[in-house]
């Protein structure tokens, strides 16, 4: 299972808000919702959160196995 805890770290060392995202990389707030649920995430989204994070995919998304 692929989660994003990592996301809210980086977020949270970069000063980021959910509010900045959805500003900055045009992510909606269902997206959002998904990546706290650790629902399925389309690559050009991940594309977008590395971009604007300046992180690469491994800093924000991590697989587990069950």
């Amino acid at each position: 299972m692929i989660v994003f805890n990592k996301l809210w770290n980086v977020m949270e060392q970069q000063g980021v808000t959910t509010y900045q995202l959805r500003e900055k990389c045009g992510i909606d707030s269902k997206t959002i919702r998904r990546l706290r649920a650790n629902d399925n995430m389309e690559t050009k989204t991940l594309n977008k959160l590395c971009s604007v994070l300046n992180c690469r995919l491994e800093d924000i998304a991590e697989y587990l196995q069950d």
